[in-house]
């Protein structure tokens, strides 16, 4: 019989229209906002603009969920913290 293991962080590589939780939130708080832009200055060249700057969005968001390379992102603290001093000299006489 098979043994399956439990999958914990399922939710790391879920996708919602093809961006991650966190990418998909973001593009749709773009489109809850640019709809309320819409309502509140109702004319054609602002529908036509809004529909540009999320799809401009979608296409950005999406380039950047297949290649993650680009936003590569230089760690900041380092792997271990040591008090050992960081020095050549040899303080030991011979």
């Amino acid at each position: 019989m098979k043994r399956f293991e439990v999958y914990k962080n399922i939710r790391k590589r879920a996708v919602i229209m093809g961006l991650p939780i966190s990418l998909f939130a973001l593009m749709m708080t773009s489109v809850i906002s640019s709809l309320l832009f819409i309502i509140f200055s109702f004319s054609f060249a602002v529908i036509v603009s809004v529909f540009l700057w999320n799809g401009t969005l979608y296409t950005v968001l999406a380039h950047l969920t297949k290649n993650p390379a680009l936003m590569q992102i230089k760690k900041v603290f380092p792997q271990t913290i040591s008090n050992k001093k960081q020095t050549n000299l040899y303080y030991e006489g011979p």
